[in-house]
């Protein structure tokens, strides 16, 4: 039996690109996103790379009368980046910031210093209970090569194992942000696969953008078209997810993104486009199924699972391959740090020589002398501090793929019962949008 009550709600989800001195027309972009959004009126707007607080807090006063609600997530050095406004209140917040995230040392590319992370607000719609998350996944600066993508992997398994196990109460789960994967990557199937979102941009019924949902575009003033390699058209990288609960139905009816320039003036909101999704939330009342269709269900589970254990096994794979890289480069730094040590030790050995042999003289000029222990401490002290990071590196990627093996063994567990359920057990039928593992559980 399903009621006719039904709610809209509109989302809204940008990288803005604000990075303060660096990004281009960054004062004049802030002041066309707050008269977009005044105008607009989205009922949550979930924001990316808003990396000063300045921003954020003169987006606060220009949507105070629209967007009443907000909160924004601190991380980092400097900041997580990440905004939500909201008509609706915001009950709770939560931030959850990604063991991995780059190198301090890879300065130029920054994801390190931005403290990437999921932040998480608990909303109340009507009588609904929303739990909306707004997140910011590590670049990928080379597709050929890279080096990140271990690091993005693991954060999108943290990312799906936040989202699973603060959403079990939710009446609607909306996740919005720029994932910085294309929609068939390895950590976008493991996202979806795991916790049951959906693709708004595969689950709508009118589409109004970008050829093929694109968000980074060869269009857009503010992008190097190398950047975007052998993808002349652009790629996707910016989501908006959603899924239901056993009480309420969620349906994308329209979706749309900006397409680069803004009318009536010279330049776009940001480097990526802006997605906009109008979503609509059916509550029901849950209805018990036949044996027959329990049956189907059930099969129809059973392929789910045994698709999920291929992509754990695939992410597991791929940490691995991480594993096996920052072990070597801990290596690299502990035997150039010995290195180091044994020409300070060397070193102090020729100092002791005038102190040992009375009369003797120094047989190196002090100044070559001093230049040579300073050189000797700097290594120690960057080879100490390398050590430490990449260790820390890998009991991340350990404990990451040791719940990996975990969750394979225990989703295969799960594949072999699958053919012993009784068929005369009476299964309700699986809420829209929520995952196999939901269903098990």
């Amino acid at each position: 039996m399903t009621n006719a009550d039904s709610v809209r709600i509109r989302v809204f989800s940008l990288n803005c690109w604000g990075i303060r001195f660096l990004s281009k027309l960054c004062t004049e972009r802030y002041a066309m996103i707050g008269d977009m959004l005044c105008k607009e009126e989205h009922d949550i707007v979930l924001l990316q790379e808003v990396w000063s607080e300045k921003d954020y807090l003169f987006l606060k006063k220009k949507l105070s009368l629209s967007h009443p609600h907000s909160h924004y997530f601190k991380s980092g050095v400097i900041g997580s980046g990440l905004a939500m406004f909201s008509k609706h209140r915001i009950r709770d917040t939560f931030l959850y910031r990604f063991s991995l995230n780059g190198y301090p040392y890879m300065a130029h590319h920054g994801d390190w210093f931005g403290g990437k992370a999921v932040g998480m607000a608990v909303l109340s719609i009507g009588s609904l209970t929303a739990n909306v998350y707004v997140t910011h996944l590590h670049a990928e600066y080379c597709r050929e090569k890279d080096s990140y993508l271990p690091h993005r992997v693991v954060q999108a398994w943290e990312l799906q194992q936040f989202v699973r196990h603060t959403s079990a109460g939710a009446d609607v789960v909306i996740l919005g942000g720029d994932l910085n994967m294309h929609p068939q990557d390895l950590g976008n199937r493991l996202l979806r696969s795991y916790t049951g979102l959906r693709d708004a941009y595969l689950e709508t019924d009118t589409f109004n953008g970008c050829e093929d949902g694109v968000t980074l575009i060869a269009d857009n003033p503010f992008i190097n078209k190398k950047e975007l390699g052998p993808f002349e058209k652009g790629i996707r990288i910016d989501y908006i997810l959603f899924k239901g609960s056993s009480k309420v139905d969620v349906f994308c009816d329209s979706m749309s993104t900006t397409k680069g320039s803004v009318p009536d003036h010279p330049f776009p909101y940001s480097d990526h486009e802006a997605l906009m999704a109008e979503l609509r939330l059916v509550s029901h009342t849950p209805v018990e199924t036949g044996r027959e269709k329990c049956i189907k269900e059930k099969d129809s589970a059973a392929g789910r699972v045994a698709e999920l254990v291929d992509i754990v096994t695939e992410a597991r794979t791929e940490v691995k391959v991480g594993l096996h890289c920052t072990e070597s480069m801990r290596y690299t730094a502990a035997r150039t740090g010995v290195m180091g040590l044994a020409l300070l030790l060397l070193e102090l050995a020729i100092a002791a020589v005038p102190w040992l042999a009375l009369g003797a003289e120094q047989p190196f000029p002090l100044t070559s002398f001093y230049l040579l222990a300073a050189l000797c401490f700097a290594i120690l002290l960057t080879t100490f501090m390398l050590y430490i990071l990449y260790t820390m590196e890998l009991k991340s990627l350990q404990g990451a793929e040791d719940q990996m093996r975990l969750a394979v063994g225990s989703l295969q567990e799960n594949l072999r019962g699958f053919p012993l359920a009784q068929p005369h057990v009476s299964l309700r039928k699986p809420p829209e949008g929520v995952s196999v593992l939901d269903q098990e559980e």
